[in-house]
């Protein structure tokens, strides 16, 4: 990968991470002149509100509705999507578990409460409210994102029953997906500026908790990425391949989880991920299913990153991270992946379904202080998510081919050298 297509890739990521120091240097120096330009982050928030809805409906009802994959009928789709879902689960559970022991806000930034989620409904309300809305005008709200998503899969299923890829509605809605994220990218190159202004005057409003507190965060965060790739990925390589599924994922791992640090996107790490799936041996079929899919869907580090944010936000509020939330947290964790676009920095869509979800009330200060945690764990995140692609091939070959396919793939290639030594 050439130095400068690096430097490309995270020259905005630098330049957002910039601004927010440089903001908080303003603000610790000239507190009173900090606060008066918090409304040039107000503008961006509230832009990014207006866009956030059709975002969401156009990129996840066109990915549904384009997929032209059917092949071995739904066992390979279904394989894929349910160890999507328990990986994503076991990685929010980790992490809400460390939450647990290292809370990453140690002292309330605000004595403003937050929201609690399902604070005074059952849990059947609770079901009913997280994925679906009373009416259609319901979804066109920013406090509605999980049961927007669900509606965008729905839809997507339906566009694709009753016209596949190549029907109108289906190309439509690509199009409005490529509209939509270009206005998104419109709406960014203000970002910087946004982002001086709001943390200046958080920085401002409370103090050096700030820093430390996202210190706290990364010092957790970091480390357990690194822990979770030379642990986890083993356990589901030898799950999927067998007593050589370990040693034959950390021959071709490397390059996928360099490719994705280089580039920060898992979309951008499909090519590498497919090439190594091919030299790995798994079936042409179930590569360019789990690949692609999982560039959208697999988010193991965005898991993470979910109750991080979460159990961040909570401190900030003055909240403490209690057992009895595990479950909503996790569900929202894994849910919110699907809506992950594969595109750096995920565009937001995970903070406004945490925002939506758990601090309703409090969105506008909660959302920017989500969205730079997502800027400071997204190139870990990313490896893990883009990485793990290739990963699962293993475990959905397992359940498509047999759990010994790959000692079929190892002993076929020792006959063909065998075979040309002669």
């Amino acid at each position: 990968m050439e130095k400068k297509s690096v430097m490309k890739n995270y020259a905005f990521l630098a330049i957002m991470l910039g601004s927010m120091v440089l903001g908080c240097i303003f603000g610790w120096l000239a507190p009173e002149a900090a606060k008066s330009i918090k409304f040039l982050g107000t503008v961006f928030i509230n832009m990014m509100f207006c866009v956030v809805v059709p975002m969401v409906f156009a990129s996840i009802s066109s990915s549904v509705a384009c997929t032209k994959s059917r092949k071995r009928a739904g066992k390979i789709m279904g394989t894929t999507v349910g160890t999507f879902v328990i990986t994503g689960a076991i990685a929010a559970v980790i992490m809400f578990v460390l939450m647990k022991i290292f809370p990453p806000v140690l002292s309330a930034w605000s004595n403003i409460e937050s929201e609690a989620m399902g604070e005074h409904a059952s849990l059947t309300d609770m079901i009913v409210n997280f994925f679906t809305s009373s009416d259609f005008v319901g979804l066109l709200s920013r406090k509605a994102m999980l049961p927007l998503i669900v509606f965008s899969v729905l839809f997507g299923f339906a566009t694709n029953l009753a016209g596949g890829p190549d029907g109108v509605i289906a190309k439509g809605l690509s199009a409005l997906t490529d509209v939509m994220m270009k206005f998104v990218n419109i709406i960014t190159y203000y970002a910087p500026i946004a982002f001086f202004a709001i943390f200046g005057d958080l920085m401002a409003t409370y103090g050096s908790a700030i820093t430390e507190s996202y210190g706290r965060a990364m010092m957790v965060y970091y480390p357990l990425c690194f822990v979770y790739i030379f642990t986890a990925f083993p356990l589901f390589a030898w799950f999927g391949g067998g007593k050589h599924g370990i040693k034959t994922m950390l021959k071709h791992v490397g390059k996928p989880a360099i490719v994705s640090l280089g580039t920060c996107s898992s979309a951008a790490t499909i090519p590498t991920n497919l090439a190594e799936a091919e030299e790995t041996g798994v079936s042409k079929d179930v590569a360019e299913m789990v690949i692609p899919l999982g560039a959208t869907m697999h988010m193991d580090g965005s898991c993470f990153s979910c109750v991080l944010k979460i159990a961040f936000v909570l401190g900030v509020f003055g909240q403490t991270l209690e057992w009895n939330q595990l479950l909503p947290i996790v569900l929202v964790a894994v849910l919110s992946s699907v809506g992950m676009s594969g595109v750096p920095g995920g565009g937001y869509i995970g903070e406004y379904i945490i925002c939506s979800i758990f601090f309703p009330q409090q969105i506008e200060m909660a959302f920017p202080i989500l969205v730079a945690i997502g800027n400071l764990v997204d190139p870990p995140a990313t490896m893990i998510n883009a990485a793990g692609d290739y990963v699962v091939t293993y475990i959905v070959s397992r359940f498509a081919d047999g759990k010994d396919w790959l000692d079929k793939v190892i002993a076929g290639k020792k006959e063909t050298v065998a075979v040309e030594e002669k």
